[in-house]
């Protein structure tokens, strides 16, 4: 597990590789739909509280929720251009979940790097699994790779895994999250497309190591 990885331009400029931010949520595809609609209505002032905290337009039962979870779903789509947004607001439920799963790849390098690191070795390995065991083993990994990451909980770090996880789930890489069975993914044709035409090759070489 010594692939080269390049830097993405991501919104941790400056910071370390490693945060927690994945642990905020999974993809959340109909929260993502509402947030992506607001960015592509360019947010006048004043639009985004109301929309999140007044209007309730994700349907959270209480405002720090909505603020959570919409600020997470924003910062993952904002390290994109508003072309993707389109495909994560009006793309049939594959194509925008593979979208949201860019966007998230994009965003935070711990899901990203697990993918081009340990996924990768399992599909070269022939092996149809993804034990659970392989977290934490990837988890010293990254502190190998960048001893300033943040010293995390177990509770914490578990956490973390199982959103991974799901999030392999929710796109088809794993069947589910109990057997931790793993299988090819088919990345659609537009995403590869919106990729490409960004430059995005750290998000496009972990899609295709899935692939």
């Amino acid at each position: 597990m010594t692939a080269k990885i390049d830097r993405p331009r991501a919104a941790h400029a400056g910071a370390c590789r490693y945060r927690a931010d994945i642990g905020g949520g999974t993809l959340k595809l109909p929260e993502s739909r509402k947030v992506a609609s607001l960015l592509l209505g360019g947010l006048p002032e004043g639009t985004w509280q109301k929309a999140i905290e007044v209007e309730n337009v994700l349907q959270k039962t209480s405002p720090a929720g909505a603020k959570r979870i919409a600020s997470l779903i924003r910062a993952r789509l904002e390290t994109m251009t508003s072309d993707l947004w389109l495909l994560v607001r009006d793309g049939e439920r594959d194509t925008a979940m593979q979208a949201m799963f860019a966007a998230s790849i994009k965003h935070s390098p711990l899901l990203g790097d697990f993918i081009d690191l340990v996924v990768r070795e399992r599909f070269r390995g022939f092996h149809d699994t993804l034990p659970k065991s392989l977290w934490a083993e990837y988890l010293d990994l990254c502190r190998s790779r960048a001893p300033e990451m943040p010293v995390w909980k177990d509770s914490t770090a578990k956490k973390l895994g199982e959103h991974v996880y799901r999030i392999l789930s929710e796109v088809g890489v794993m069947p589910d999250t109990k057997s931790y069975g793993l299988r090819r993914l088919t990345v659609h044709r537009e995403i590869k497309e919106n990729l490409q035409a960004h430059d995005e090759r750290y998000v496009l070489r972990c899609l295709e190591a899935l692939e």
